[in-house]
């Protein structure tokens, strides 16, 4: 046997699967630049917010649309209070909260009835979806329009059919329990309904962290980057993940993905889906995902949209335990939500979205990670045993690396010079720093996770939504 031949060969294939990474994480980088570049351009001309003499005419108008704001909480003691009064004060004329307590086991639902002077109510559903039975249903005492349902435990996407069926409005927005949503959000974020009512079927809006930022009487108050790294390296890739990729893949009608913690929907729309699915983990991209397959497939006019001004804020986990399950758990969903609907990918008959968009998530969202992890792993082993020459694993990292530094950094200008939710330029500069620390090694980590995640999801893995250890809002109490 001729080794000297049989080590060329290897160090031939070893090479040719590197420069395949290479490329490839060259290519996410360049597609998700590109789609960053064009959310400025995009941002700046078609995001325009409602000057304050239409907000004043529509909150005037007795037509505007009702709003029914579902909030699933589970063990949500350390926030619903906060949360469902910020709710509460809302800067939109015709919407009520409806609170579905899904069997927590701490004190979720007696804060809720102490707090807003809650009494049983007769109140019955009149939507079908089916879901765990309902134990109790609770009004306020109070004149306010706060409908707080308690049912047996059967996870978040169980919870938010509940709630779907309890709502009386044409239009229903999921919001998660230890969210805020600023004042003006819901009214901001129904513009494209009321622009086209009878093509938009769901809209997304901007999460971003609220870990120390200052709340007052349920309102972020002071914005600020959080005391804790690993919740501004999440602020981070908050800003890069909705900034970055939703706005391209809305203008091309194309989002796969409205966030679970601030979405609105067509009541109607979400019924005819068949509601949110119980039996994946990532419930929010799945009934996303499904609505484009059905009304792709029944030719009926629709749109999606994804909008960057409406901002709800929400806690971040600060524990590298709860980040690891949030985030091996994120990735599954994705892996059920592109399998279950495979049929889409790469049909012509599902125009862009199967085209590019599915194309795009299936190879890069739900396989990249297992790439660049692979790509680290040759990379660091192709050095030890030397396979490879240096300067191919200098490149390796170039890409990687100063790729992912490119996007954050672009991503927090384009904060800068659309949105600018930081004036002061010692919080930028906290996040700018943020931005490039976040890249040797937490994304590493992150990606390690996601593989695992994907691991879980081809092997079938089921679980629920798990516990989230909040700290609480930092609130500000003032007289």
């Amino acid at each position: 046997m001729d080794y000297e031949l049989l080590d060329i060969y290897a160090h031939r294939v070893y090479f040719f699967f590197e420069s395949g990474i290479i490329l490839y994480v060259f290519l996410i980088n360049t597609i998700y630049f590109f789609l960053t570049i064009m959310a400025y351009f995009l941002m700046r001309k078609h995001h325009a917010v409602f000057s304050p003499a239409e907000q004043d005419t529509l909150l005037a108008s007795p037509l505007m649309p009702s709003i029914s704001l579902i909030v699933p909480a589970y063990n949500e003691a350390m926030t619903v209070r906060e949360s469902a009064g910020c709710m509460l004060r809302l800067n939109y004329p015709n919407y009520e909260v409806v609170v579905v307590n899904d069997g927590s086991k701490d004190d979720t639902l007696k804060i809720l009835i102490e707090e807003f002077r809650l009494y049983k109510s007769a109140r019955s559903a009149n939507g079908t979806l089916p879901t765990k039975p309902v134990r109790d249903v609770y009004e306020s005492l109070d004149p306010i329009r706060l409908v707080v349902v308690d049912k047996e435990n059967g996870g978040k996407a169980d919870s938010i059919n509940a709630g779907i069926n309890m709502a009386s409005s044409p239009l229903v927005m999921v919001v998660d329990s230890d969210s805020l949503i600023e004042r003006d959000g819901l009214l901001q974020m129904v513009k494209p309904y009321l622009e086209d009512p009878e093509r938009v079927i769901a809209i997304g809006g901007t999460v971003r962290a609220v870990n120390d930022c200052e709340v007052l009487h349920g309102r972020v108050r002071n914005i600020r980057p959080s005391f804790s790294w690993l919740a501004n390296f999440q602020a981070v890739e908050y800003l890069r993940a909705f900034f970055g990729g939703r706005v391209g893949f809305s203008l091309i009608n194309s989002l796969l993905i409205i966030s679970g913690a601030f979405g609105l929907f067509r009541r109607d729309a979400v019924l005819e889906a068949g509601g949110f699915e119980e039996s994946t983990i990532g419930e929010d991209m799945e009934l996303v995902v499904r609505m484009h397959h059905l009304w792709r497939r029944k030719k009926k006019p629709y749109r999606i949209v994804y909008l960057a001004q409406p901002v709800c804020w929400t806690e971040v986990p600060q524990s590298w335990k709860i980040l690891h399950r949030q985030r091996k758990r994120w990735q599954r969903g994705t892996v059920e939500s592109l399998w279950r609907h495979r049929e889409m990918l790469l049909h012509p008959r599902f125009g862009a979205v199967g085209l590019f968009a599915f194309s795009y998530f299936f190879c890069f969202e739900m396989l990249g990670p297992a790439v660049e992890f692979l790509g680290y792993f040759l990379t660091i082993m192709g050095l030890i045993f030397r396979i490879i020459a240096p300067s191919i694993a200098i490149l390796f990292f170039t890409v990687s690396i100063m790729g992912g530094i490119l996007l954050s950094t672009s991503s927090l200008l384009l904060e800068e010079y659309t949105d600018c939710r930081y004036p002061d330029w010692r919080h930028s500069l906290r996040l700018s720093i943020a931005a490039i620390v976040e890249n040797f090694g937490f994304r590493q980590v992150l990606t390690f996770w996601r593989v695992q995640g994907l691991i879980d999801g081809i092997k079938g893995k089921k679980g629920g939504w798990g516990a989230m250890e909040r700290r609480g809002f930092n609130v500000v109490h003032k007289s």
